[in-house]
């Protein structure tokens, strides 16, 4: 059993009794049986944060973590893509320099916290290295980029990240750069700049999965239209839970559909959120969370659950998430549907707040009469089809 290293303890405590009691041992065993993959994990922030250790259980409520190792056991998540993030900034030689340091840097940081716990996962390049690793009981990392600024002008740039491992990569995040107009920013392209099409380009000639995520509607649109393959919305989610730029109205959806792509559904922007600088301090606090002495740890728990009862933080919970699942498989079909939550960038639910609840999605989709075979599909099926489009368009072959 995958959960035969974590304490008895632990499997006990780290789950709240509302989710151990709604998951079933059928949907657990089910969940445990199939292959599970999320297209967007910012854990790699964490990797550079000083006493961090990814090997070591980590609580959500005490240091602000999502995914770690021992999580990922209890939660049955088998892998997903370790994100190389970089913030937008100023579209200046200096600028690009400055970012294309950055993304090398924790680049290499993903590479060294995989190669410290290689006994436990390993780096998957294609989709046939993810199910090997899912045989051999290993967790799987797949390598994306959130935002291709940091290649500056030069798109050639992009065969030395596939050389590091990367297999997808959007071209912007918030605010648009030289390849796009962001979902977030001002439109400043009408959607893929001239060197975003070239990017579009050698995305497909390298066999690189495009994640649109981020991008504009029209960036997006222009990506379906102009790539050899289908394009990942690595996590979005529907118009039609939330009026928010970073979802997409279901007309894209099905133009997304009949593409071939793939949409992975976000536990973001399903609710209103406004900014509370209260919370982010907390946040800056609890980011220094191994360094703090013991007083300090019992008064951040204390002021953060006052700051909860006063203004509690504006998160969906599992219902709306499943509707807004259920909604994108109505309008896309099955074959176009999956999940990236956006664990450690943000994401969560209010009543799950971490990985370590995952089975309950399983259980919601079994319950609504899915098949296993759907399951997976949603779990990882369609994004590994993705990839070995993308490959195989790489290689020469239809």
């Amino acid at each position: 059993m995958r959960l035969a290293h974590i304490p008895a303890l632990a499997l006990a405590l780290a789950v709240p009794a509302a989710a151990q009691n709604s998951v079933s041992q059928t949907d657990r065993l089910l969940h445990e049986r199939i292959l599970t993959l999320d297209t967007h994990l910012d854990t790699p922030v964490l990797f550079e944060r000083p006493g961090w250790k990814f090997d070591e259980w980590h609580d959500v409520d005490w240091d602000n973590s999502q995914v770690d190792i021992p999580r990922m056991q209890l939660g049955g998540l088998d892998g997903g893509f370790f994100v190389i993030y970089t913030a937008q900034g100023p579209l200046t030689p200096e600028g690009f320099a400055k970012a294309r340091e950055g993304a090398l840097l924790r680049a290499a940081a993903i590479q060294r916290v995989v190669a410290a716990n290689s006994d436990k996962i390993g780096f998957a390049y294609t989709a046939d290295d993810a199910l090997r690793l899912h045989r051999e009981g290993k967790r799987i990392a797949f390598q994306s980029i959130e935002n291709s600024y940091p290649l500056g002008t030069d798109v050639s740039l992009l065969s030395t990240f596939y050389r590091l491992g990367v297999r997808m990569a959007g071209p912007v995040h918030n605010g648009s750069n030289q390849f796009a107009d962001s979902a977030r920013g001002d439109p400043i392209h009408r959607g893929l700049s001239p060197l975003g099409r070239e990017w579009v380009a050698e995305m497909n000639r390298l066999g690189m999965v495009i994640d649109g995520s981020h991008s504009s509607d029209t960036a997006i649109e222009q990506m379906i239209q102009l790539s050899k393959t289908p394009i990942i919305l690595s996590h979005h989610g529907p118009d039609a839970m939330f009026d928010h730029p970073r979802n997409i109205p279901d007309d894209l959806m099905r133009k997304l559909a009949k593409s071939g792509g793939v949409m992975q559904m976000n536990t973001l922007f399903l609710v209103p959120t406004q900014s509370v600088p209260a919370r982010d301090e907390i946040e800056k606090r609890q980011e220094q969370w191994e360094t703090l002495n013991a007083d300090q740890r019992r008064r951040l728990i204390a002021d953060k659950a006052a700051l909860d009862a006063q203004s509690p933080r504006a998160l969906a919970n599992l219902d709306l998430f499943m509707r807004s699942l259920f909604h994108a498989v109505k309008v896309m079909g099955i074959d176009h549907v999956g999940i990236g939550a956006d664990w450690d960038g943000g994401g969560g639910l209010t009543d799950m707040k971490d990985i370590s609840g995952l089975p309950m999605i399983t259980a919601r989709l079994r319950q609504a009469g899915y098949s296993e075979a759907d399951i997976e599909k949603i779990w990882s099926g369609n994004t590994l089809r993705l990839l070995r489009q993308a490959e195989r368009q790489a290689a020469g072959k239809r």
